[in-house]
């Protein structure tokens, strides 16, 4: 089938196959690395951790961003 054909065969198609069709699409450029994704999780969930029992003090935002226009002047 040419790109042309297919093209025009999901354009015809309802809007809930178009964007499923769409979705997949996007999934097989955008393929994630699930070992990477994996560790990014285990690392977030870690740190949520942390802050919830106390391990570590969380800092304001504002605090943070002054002491580095403070370190920078």
């Amino acid at each position: 089938m040419k790109t042309d054909d297919l093209i025009r065969e999901i354009q015809s198609l309802p809007v809930e196959e178009r964007a499923r069709v769409a979705d997949c699409i996007l999934r097989s450029l955008n393929q994630t690395v699930s070992d990477i994704d994996q560790k990014w999780a285990d690392l977030a969930t870690k740190r949520l951790h942390d802050i919830t029992t106390g391990a570590v003090q969380s800092v304001a935002g504002d605090e943070v961003f002054d002491d580095i226009w403070r370190r920078l002047s």
